[in-house]
């Protein structure tokens, strides 16, 4: 091998495509990237074609720095003369198609985890329903349904105008259970989603049919005792952080932050985090992609003093109750509109009359003033200038993440929401060689009494499950709670119900359990 080239869509530069380039840029045989254009148009497209996006790379045998080219206009791409222009860097390509900081390189961090979660997958839209269907299943009228028919929202209800749905969640319950306390609910998911199940080529979806294909225990349990979470669309135009009530389902294409701290939207939604998420995520097309693994998890939050978390609390306060006052006030005005005039006014480009009324309508000034706030004390709270170039930020942001995966190897972890995460990771010690115990709890936030609802109690053994290092046992995670005989019993019921439904499997002759993974 001495040179090959690749002409890929521009989803190479997704999290997946990274750590594979990047585990041959690091082989012992190491490869370069000479070449590449992370994100070209592609041209003669049909009107109603995908907004397809293509990247162009070449890689070469040994250590080379190379040239990357980025996009900077582009123009006629249905003619046969496309005009495309790019500005260059040389440098040393990195595995995300980008020259300078390399967020790929960037750590996950103790202190992040757990806090971060996908939306829910149904695997049936039978699960959805409208006002009056709800209200024909008896959601008003049959004692303990409303728990289980909740508010529903997908990204384009986020950022778009919201549908005002529901959906049917019946997390915890067996099927004899549903059709014991809930008979319409079961006859219309018996019709409704069974048939599109029983053809499902995964058995524990067949024969979970009245539950969530993905019903996110892990989520379910970070988000207890919390009255609003913190939500943004995977892909999207704008990278737009907005609090949603914790009693709302969300679906797979958001992402969820189980954090109900003004200060955290505050810092999700600065300019600081938005171009990190730019360069750690992914493109879709044309669309910027939040992932997760790749731009929440490694990312160093700043360490805030009191005075530095009361502003930020009060600015995250205020940037949120801003949006959704201009909504309720303007019933059509969408969070996408906003954000468009308002990246057209920071280009400076003239407004369509359109724009000029969103402009007016959503205040949009006033809104690009609460951001600029945000920015200014975002950069304080880090002790940074606010004259840092995009890739000064980007190199200093890397290399206080480098910072704090050190200070964790060390036991130092500076976690997000301390007796939430520390609880559920088992902290015993935080040494170089041992940064969480083989249990999903400790007694260290203290013993609390086992939840008496039944959908909590699932959860809450649904988490212990999934937080666990490795097999587990009723007995273990009964320790997490105050002592009652009782309780273990419960624990013990709820594993075997999970599974009989696939939730778990067991090892060791039955007595110890372990959560099934998902696909």
């Amino acid at each position: 091998l001495r040179r090959f080239g690749l002409v890929t869509t521009n989803s190479i530069t997704q999290e997946f495509s990274r750590r594979t380039i990047r585990k041959r840029m690091d082989g012992k045989i190491p490869v370069s990237i000479v070449f590449a254009i992370p994100d070209h148009p592609w041209t003669k497209a049909a009107a109603d074609s995908a907004a397809v996006r293509i990247a162009m790379t070449v890689v070469v045998k040994g250590i080379e720095d190379g040239l990357l080219a980025e996009v900077v206009s582009e123009a006629g791409l249905n003619t046969d003369e496309p005009a495309v222009q790019f500005s260059e860097k040389r440098g040393r390509v990195n595995a995300n198609l980008s020259v300078g900081a390399d967020l790929s390189a960037a750590h996950a961090l103790v202190s992040n985890r757990g806090v971060c979660h996908d939306g829910v997958k149904l695997h049936g839209s039978g699960f959805i329903l409208t006002a009056p269907e709800a209200e024909h299943l008896g959601i008003a009228s049959r004692a303990g349904l409303s728990k289980h028919i909740r508010p529903y929202r997908n990204g384009r209800d986020l950022t778009g105008t919201s549908r005002g749905l529901f959906v049917v969640d019946l997390f915890g319950l067996l099927a004899d259970e549903v059709r014991q306390r809930f008979p319409e609910v079961y006859q219309h998911l018996l019709a409704a989603v069974k048939p599109e199940r029983d053809s499902n080529s995964r058995e524990v979806y067949r024969n979970n049919w009245w539950i969530f294909g993905e019903p996110r225990a892990e989520l379910r349990i970070a988000c207890a005792g919390l009255d609003r979470l913190i939500a943004t669309v995977d892909t999207a135009k704008h990278r737009i952080f907005q609090f949603v009530p914790s009693d709302f389902i969300l679906d797979d294409k958001s992402v969820l932050i189980a954090w109900n701290d003004p200060a955290a939207l505050a810092i999700l939604s600065s300019s600081l985090h938005i171009k990190w998420a730019l360069q750690a995520g992914g493109k879709l097309e044309d669309r910027p992609v939040y992932v997760k693994s790749s731009c929440f998890d490694p990312f160093p939050f700043p360490e805030l003093s009191l005075v530095w978390k009361a502003s930020l609390h009060d600015a995250g306060e205020r940037l949120d109750a801003f949006r959704k006052a201009r909504q309720a006030e303007r019933p059509g005005l969408t969070l996408t509109q906003m954000y468009n005039v308002r990246e057209a006014l920071r280009a400076n480009r003239p407004l369509t009359p359109d724009e000029a009324r969103i402009k007016d309508e959503g205040l949009i000034l006033i809104l690009n003033e609460l951001h600029d706030e945000i920015d200014r004390l975002t950069f304080e709270a880090y002790g940074w200038p606010r004259d840092l170039s995009d890739e000064d930020i980007l190199e200093r942001l890397v290399a206080l993440n480098a910072e704090r995966a050190a200070e964790e190897r060390r036991g130092h972890v500076r976690w997000l929401r301390p007796e939430y995460q520390k609880a559920r990771a088992g902290v015993v010690s935080l040494g170089p060689e041992q940064v969480e115990a083989d249990l999903g709890f400790t007694a260290e936030a203290g013993p609390r009494a086992f939840p008496r609802d039944p959908f909590e109690q699932s959860a809450a053994v649904a988490a212990a499950l999934a937080s666990a290092a490795g097999p587990i046992t009723a007995a273990q995670i009964a320790v997490a709670w105050r002592k009652d005989k009782r309780t273990e019993a419960k624990i013990t019921a709820i594993l075997d119900a999970f599974v009989r439904t696939a939730f778990a499997a067991t090892v060791d002759g039955g007595k110890t359990f372990r959560a099934r993974r998902a696909a």
